[in-house]
């Protein structure tokens, strides 16, 4: 198990990389900083994903407990969203080396 999260792990830190050098292009050729949402970059994806963030953002489906959680995720920059992704996965496969122990 902790391998797979060792390999969502670094998938998660490569999302951030490309999202991240995206921005930065982005800001370069605007003279101005620009952020992208983690919603922006999500429907960017696919046209699967994004109906998947317009079943999320729709008011009284299946989330609605968790839709001003949802909301604000998707707010959030999508390169320091997929870094803390990437954090969460890596400390939930870390494994510990163990010392020998000494007769």
């Amino acid at each position: 198990m902790a391998i797979l999260f060792r390999l969502l792990s670094g998938l998660a830190l490569i999302a951030a990389i490309v999202a991240g050098t995206v921005d930065a292009i982005r800001s370069v050729a605007e003279t101005a900083v620009v952020v992208t949402p983690l919603g922006i970059a999500v429907a960017s994806v696919s046209a699967s994903w994004l109906e998947a963030v317009e079943a999320l953002e729709r008011p009284g489906g299946d989330f609605a407990m968790l839709q001003p959680v949802i909301r604000w995720c998707l707010q959030q920059p999508a390169f320091a969203s997929f870094l803390s992704l990437a954090l969460l996965f890596w400390m939930a496969g870390y494994r510990r080396t163990r010392k020998p122990r000494l007769a």
